[in-house]
């Protein structure tokens, strides 16, 4: 067993005031590997009293100190990556390497917003007239509620905790009770690193409740979610009722273009390393794939090639490349998207099933001969069944591509200057691929379009939206 996942509320580790604890199970066996103390609406006031006291002091702590305490909170999460990554493993399901590789973009995260902690510039504006001075100023705009998923539970809690600390913010961070250990692991870096308390508090409990709980309060000022479509529109009904602001980063449903002077092999290959990836429980993840009719047969064969070579295990093994899905909801959405697709005359060219009675593993699957109307083609799949499908001119595409309410993420492959310039102009996402995917990096903007969202993380602009500008007309009184 792990340790018990604890709140962490006012700088003290604390059990839920009703001393209820939910069991967390790993996907690969089936078993309770931990417990995570649950809060009711009590341990919530306390949070957001020590938060709006916390906020108070931090926000008037130098730029400087705060990016000296980030900056030790990088090092000391890459110092315990491999306890952390362990546990992560265990908790979530996805390979060793993919752990310790999430954990590296955490560091990532928390070093660039130690740095950007420190560029919070205002402008000083040209002056219109003799004895004025005009600026701007970027304040932090107060406490924050980060709600974070259990896909990517490190990377994903550290992009709203870093960003709102280094602003000058302070957080109660929300993460998924199903993957919790590595949140509670930032916390202790950022804890043992010098954040004061009351600055950041974490805390865990049933969605629903603790999300109203947290945007009613009038001490929040900010909301930041990563989540599913559903779960951010009534999180942002909530805060747009009460004119809060809020980064919404939701669902995708990637579409990857390989055009025809692409090399099929090679796309191939990286198309089937990224969709498979974390089980295929990826929001940036391919889960369209429109290849061109003239290599469609070669790409669909060394995409097959790639998915039959992934060794399929408990992430904890040597050699696994694909762990389980990360809870049983998974495999049930896998179930139902395969009948939807076999009864619309699919053609199964690999997988389709759940493997074995013991835990949640599912075969890494290929289906073609399918319609665009097909489940799998309108739903975010969130797991590792990958539609093939040819497509036969470049504005057919497009418009395939294009045919959803949601756009968080797209890719193309092709040699040619002139498409990739005109499907990243033509393509609606928020984050584009050409010939790679990248993903998503502490220095860039993370944000999607339609029903995948609105705001950023990430970047000058995911920092941005933890600030709020003041303009300030300073006039001399003796003229």
């Amino acid at each position: 067993m792990l340790n018990e996942n604890k709140l962490f509320i006012g700088g003290e580790w604390c059990a839920g005031n009703q001393g209820e604890v939910r069991d967390v199970i790993n996907p690969a066996t089936g078993e309770a590997v931990t417990v995570v103390a649950r809060a009711d609406a009590s341990d919530l006031d306390r949070a957001l009293e020590t938060s709006a006291d916390g906020f108070a002091r931090w926000r008037a702590t130098s730029p400087w100190e705060r990016s000296k305490i980030l900056a030790r909170s990088a090092r000391l999460i890459e110092e315990r990556i491999s306890d952390l990554a362990h546990g992560m493993t265990l908790e979530q399901g996805k390979p060793l390497l993919e752990s310790r590789m999430e954990l590296d973009r955490t560091v990532d995260v928390f070093e660039w917003c130690a740095a950007e902690s420190v560029r919070t510039y205002g402008r000083l504006l040209p002056q219109r007239a003799p004895g004025f001075r005009q600026t701007t100023l970027k304040e932090p705009i107060g406490p924050v509620a980060g709600f974070s998923p259990w896909n990517f539970p490190a990377v994903m809690t550290a992009r709203k905790i870093a960003a709102a600390l280094g602003a000058g913010c302070s957080i109660i961070i929300k993460p998924s009770e199903e993957a919790p250990g590595v949140a509670v692991g930032i916390v202790k870096a950022c804890q043992d690193a010098g954040v004061p308390d009351g600055v950041l508090n974490l805390v865990f409990g049933d969605s629903a409740m603790v999300s109203e709980y947290l945007i009613r309060s009038p001490i929040i000022k900010k909301i930041s979610l990563t989540g599913s479509v559903a779960v951010g529109k009534i999180l942002s009904r909530m805060a747009g009722e009460l004119l809060k602001p809020a980064t919404m980063e939701l669902g995708g449903h990637a579409p990857v273009l390989v055009f025809g002077d692409a090399d099929p092999e090679k796309a191939a290959e990286m198309t089937a390393g990224f969709k498979f990836r974390n089980a295929g429980q990826v929001c940036l993840g391919v889960s369209r794939i429109f290849v061109h009719e003239s290599i469609y047969q070669r790409f669909l064969d060394r995409f097959v090639e790639c998915a039959r070579n992934l060794k399929v295990g408990d992430g904890m093994d040597e050699g696994v490349t694909m762990g389980p899905m990360a809870n049983e909801r998974g495999v049930s959405a896998m179930e139902r998207l395969m009948a939807d697709a076999v009864d619309g005359g699919a053609k199964t060219v690999l997988g389709g099933n759940r493997i074995g009675n013991q835990g949640c593993f599912w075969e890494p699957t290929v289906l073609n001969e399918l319609s665009d109307s097909s489940a799998i083609m309108t739903e975010e799949p969130f797991g590792p069944i990958a539609p093939v499908v040819p497509f036969s001119s470049f504005d057919e595409a497009l418009e395939r591509a294009n045919g959803l309410d949601l756009g968080l993420a797209a890719y193309a492959f092709t040699r040619s200057l002139d498409t990739a310039t005109n499907v990243a102009d033509g393509l609606e996402a928020g984050w584009i691929g050409i010939n790679n995917f990248s993903p998503a990096l502490a220095e860039a903007p993370f944000g999607g379009m339609k029903d995948s969202g609105f705001g950023y993380e990430g970047g000058p602009e995911g920092f941005n939206a933890y600030c709020q500008t003041k303009f300030v007309s300073q006039a001399n009184m003796d003229d």
